[in-house]
């Protein structure tokens, strides 16, 4: 039995960050089983496109927001001792003071700098947490804001197509943005910042698949490689390179080696994933009619056998529904 997930929206780090609306969510009978909806009637920027939210490069800012600086945070209450250092412990944040250890609601209105794709900054601030419970008790969400300085007022960091504010996953690291190069799309360690990942983006999307990078291994995986091979997975990231080959109104049904998630669809082999992008793909995917020009990783035949898992380095299978 599978559970759909209608996804209004896709991937994450938006350039201050309109994000796709929110996540419909059919349950069914069998937990740990999706089909990933990237249907959408609102265009190219809902169905799993940009990384992260609908507008990379923002008409607001002009540029992107690619990551916020875990340095120089201040919490809401100018009374409160300052943050001498700040860290995620899973999606949530944590500060240590000379009064000792803050963390979760601690950071309600809190502010950090957000870092431009230029190298400038922007300040942002936390209007919202939300505490996550039960099996996601780890997965906090958070509403930010940016402060438009030419209108002198906060704006959604993460957006829904009418302009409303979506919340957002605090992930360590940053993503790198850019597409058609290499190194595009992919996930850059550092310690120093952290990303606010748009619900219904890629980023925050592959953490509800239940891709949570902090959470260590499941059944011998990285959850953290898993992650990141989802990203290219939703996106159609076939060359790895940040290109995203999707086109508007598809299906693809996900499973993985460890799993988390499981197939359950008898539908046609699309390709087989890894952090890197698409290891091998068939010749009917969600390009659609697009020509997908990778500088390796052509059609493979033989793409698809279950021991690609145990032996081929393969993190993440998917498929798209059988032509009529």
């Amino acid at each position: 039995m599978v559970a759909r997930r209608m996804v209004g929206a896709v991937v994450i780090a938006c350039g201050l960050w309109g994000c796709g609306s929110a996540v419909e969510v059919e349950e069914s009978r069998t937990l740990g089983t999706q089909v990933a909806g990237l249907s959408s009637p609102n265009g190219r920027n809902l169905n799993g496109r940009n990384l992260n939210g609908r507008n990379l490069n923002s008409t607001e800012l002009g540029q992107m927001l690619v990551s916020v600086r875990f340095a120089g945070a201040e919490r809401a209450d100018a009374g409160a001792p300052a943050l001498s250092d700040t860290w995620l412990d899973g999606s949530v944040l944590h500060g240590a003071t000379s009064q000792g250890v803050v963390s979760g609601m601690d950071f309600l209105g809190a502010r950090f700098v957000g870092e431009l794709g230029s190298g400038d900054t922007v300040p942002l601030r936390i209007d919202d947490i939300q505490p996550a419970t039960g099996a996601s008790a780890d997965v906090w969400v958070y509403r930010v804001s940016y402060y438009a300085a030419d209108e002198g007022a906060w704006k959604p960091a993460c957006q829904a197509a009418d302009g409303s504010a979506l919340g957002a996953i605090a992930l360590t690291g940053r993503w790198d943005y850019r597409q058609g190069v290499a190194g595009g799309g992919a996930r850059i360690e550092d310690t120093q910042a952290f990303t606010f990942a748009c619900e219904g983006a890629a980023l925050a999307k592959c953490v509800r698949f239940g891709y949570r990078p902090w959470a260590g291994s499941v059944n011998g995986q990285s959850l953290g490689e898993l992650h990141q091979a989802c990203t290219r997975m939703v996106r159609a990231d076939f060359c790895g390179d940040g290109t995203s080959y999707t086109t508007d109104g598809n299906w693809v049904n996900l499973y993985d080696a460890a799993g988390v998630q499981q197939d359950t669809e008898s539908w046609s082999l699309e390709a087989e994933w890894d952090a890197a992008g698409a290891r091998c793909r068939s010749q009917t995917t969600r390009a659609g009619t697009q020509a997908v020009a990778c500088a390796s990783g052509t059609v493979v035949p033989t793409c698809g056998p279950s021991s690609s898992f145990e032996t081929g380095g393969t993190l993440l299978m998917s498929e798209v529904p059988v032509a009529p």
